[in-house]
């Protein structure tokens, strides 16, 4: 299985609605490594190394997102994998 890298940013509301602790698990969950940040434009920034499947089941979750959060666009730049992160992390 080939290991690729992803780079999201999300628009919406999705900021103060558990969204960044929620990637956390999914990423978990499906194995991945990279991290979650609120960025100061009120976006959040997802970057993800792994399996390209997982990675496309997590980009299908962002679409979404956690209950109270309401995503309006999200930005995908699929990038080379560098194994760059030993876990996922918020920052």
């Amino acid at each position: 299985m080939e290991k690729k890298r992803v780079q999201l940013i999300i628009r919406g509301k999705v900021q103060g609605v558990f969204f960044r602790a929620s990637t956390k698990d999914k990423a978990n969950e499906l194995r991945l490594t990279g991290f979650v940040m609120n960025r100061g434009d009120g976006t959040v920034e997802v970057v993800a190394e792994g399996d390209e499947d997982q990675l496309h089941k997590l980009v299908d979750w962002c679409r979404e997102g956690p209950d109270l959060s309401h995503v309006k666009d999200v930005q995908l730049d699929w990038q080379t994998y560098i194994a760059q992160f030993e876990e996922f992390t918020i920052n």
